[in-house]
């Protein structure tokens, strides 16, 4: 998991308190196979894929773009997640339709599916990468980036951290979040895709969302 996003990890009043959609579905994953589950945790997603592919960890939930399906093996999606922008206090942009301009900064988490994403779309507007989503909250409070691209769910997670900062209406794209094991796990691979159907269907999937506070999903 990463801290910062309510699909993955968000903490609760108490500082121990893990709430997330990650953090319930695999704990609810090890529950039904009699297991422990370890939460391990990653500065950011790129970090995530990196740990699944090399075996490190075994399960997370992400984008399934098809890059990374080729990397890791990944359920029917559980949660679709528009894709937008979080601008600060006096921001001039007022649509994302109007991101690619020349001079304007736009802050991603590096190693991220909306930095490969951007970097394929934008001509004129510069991508900054951010090694954390605090770092990127860093980068907006001090007027280092003129906005930052991501889910909805991690922007109204920053939106809260940055004192006047706002999230655009509209999308630039939209996420759809799979479970991801890594590859190889043929045998495991069945099991994996039923289950991750059945926390969809009984609410699982919602609850978690809810008790994140996640925003800005749609019907995957």
């Amino acid at each position: 998991m990463y801290p910062g996003s309510p699909t993955s990890l968000v903490r609760g009043p108490g500082e121990q308190e893990m709430r997330g959609v990650t953090v319930e579905v695999g704990r609810a994953m090890a529950d039904r196979l009699q297991l422990r589950a370890d939460i391990v945790v990653f500065e950011r997603v790129a970090e995530v894929i990196d740990a699944l592919k090399q075996g490190r960890v075994d399960m997370t939930i992400t984008n399934a773009t098809p890059a990374r399906a080729t990397e890791v093996d990944f359920t029917p999606a559980l949660i679709g997640l528009e894709l937008g922008l979080l601008v600060p206090a006096g921001s001039t942009l007022s649509t994302v339709e109007a991101m690619d301009q020349t001079g304007l900064r736009i802050g991603v988490s590096q190693g991220s599916s909306s930095q490969a994403a951007l970097g394929a779309r934008l001509k004129a507007a510069h991508l900054v990468p951010a090694p954390s989503l605090n770092a990127a909250a860093n980068l907006l409070r001090t007027g280092q980036i003129d906005a930052f691209a991501t889910n909805k769910g991690i922007l109204f997670e920053l939106a809260d951290q940055v004192p006047g900062s706002r999230v655009l209406s509209g999308r630039w794209g939209l996420e759809s979040l799979a479970l991801a094991i890594p590859k190889g796990r043929t045998q495991a691979r069945e099991w994996v895709q039923n289950f991750a159907r059945e926390a969809a269907a009984s609410g699982l999937v919602s609850r978690a969302a809810e008790r994140a506070g996640l925003r800005g999903t749609v019907s995957p």
